[in-house]
């Protein structure tokens, strides 16, 4: 598994399981399916309320703490110092967990500065209860501000994007400035499991369209965390590593519409 290098100095495995949407017991049986497989990055949120399913999980396995990437995130509405740091609180309690390795926003606020939010994460850092911190959902005009006020790096911009979600000005952005895609999503939902196109390319090197996507991004050293429901898909999802696309490929992918 690629390693990716964030401005904390800390690293992220390239690939990872997105668990939006995964609940109770199959989202349990799902997280320690992965982790058997060899996924030992996990994003969630409080948001998508299966963070005690994933600790649980974790738990069950008993695997060594340092052995898996934690991302979790702050929902929107509670943005403002105080609700960041109780919110956070029911995070690390639902994981079981002493600290995450990543921090988000999930969504920007209008109501809330930045730089409230950001002073909260701080003081979790200096606590040793966060790694890294990140955000979410962010613009071009949203990821300027947040770096201008933020005391601490800000690591990564997740997004959802993909081959019909081609992000490519923003990734440019916040590459110039250090700062790592994440994509979720990046399957769009499933929608991209029969593009002609992707299949097309598939054929070639004996994969399919849904891997085709995923190594699409992380041939561009994009973070990349698609979500499965199943074991048949995780184990193809992970399959994007011991091959790559051409360059016309890549160029193809770059220009779909």
């Amino acid at each position: 598994m690629k390693n990716i290098k964030l401005a904390s100095g800390h690293e992220t495995p390239i690939f990872g399981l997105g668990t939006w949407q995964l609940k109770g017991r199959q989202c349990e049986r799902i997280v320690k399916e992965a982790i058997a497989l060899g996924y030992t990055h996990i994003d969630t949120a409080w948001m998508y309320q299966n963070q005690r399913e994933i600790g649980k999980a974790l738990h069950d396995i008993d695997i060594d703490r340092e052995e898996v990437f934690l991302t979790t995130k702050i929902w929107h509405t509670h943005l403002k110092h105080a609700e960041v740091l109780a919110q956070f609180e029911e995070c690390l309690g639902d994981l079981q967990m002493d600290y995450v390795d990543l921090l988000l926003i999930h969504h920007p606020s209008d109501s809330v500065p930045f730089v409230e939010t950001f002073d909260a994460f701080h003081k979790l850092y200096e606590a040793g209860k966060v790694k890294s911190i990140g955000i979410s959902n962010f613009s071009i005009a949203q990821v300027e501000e947040a770096c201008e006020v933020s005391e601490l790096p800000i690591c990564t911009n997740q997004v959802e994007y993909h081959v019909r979600r081609n992000r490519s000005d923003l990734r440019d952005y916040c590459h110039a400035r250090d700062i790592v895609m994440t994509a979720h999503r990046p399957l769009a939902v499933g929608n991209l499991a029969n593009d002609a196109v992707l299949r097309s390319i598939g054929e070639a090197h004996e994969k399919t369209a849904a891997q085709v996507a995923l190594r699409w991004l992380v041939q561009q050293n994009i973070i990349t965390i698609p979500k499965s429901g199943s074991v048949p898909h995780l184990r193809e999802n992970l399959d994007v590593f011991e091959w790559e696309l051409t360059d016309e490929e890549m160029q193809t992918l770059d220009t779909v519409t």
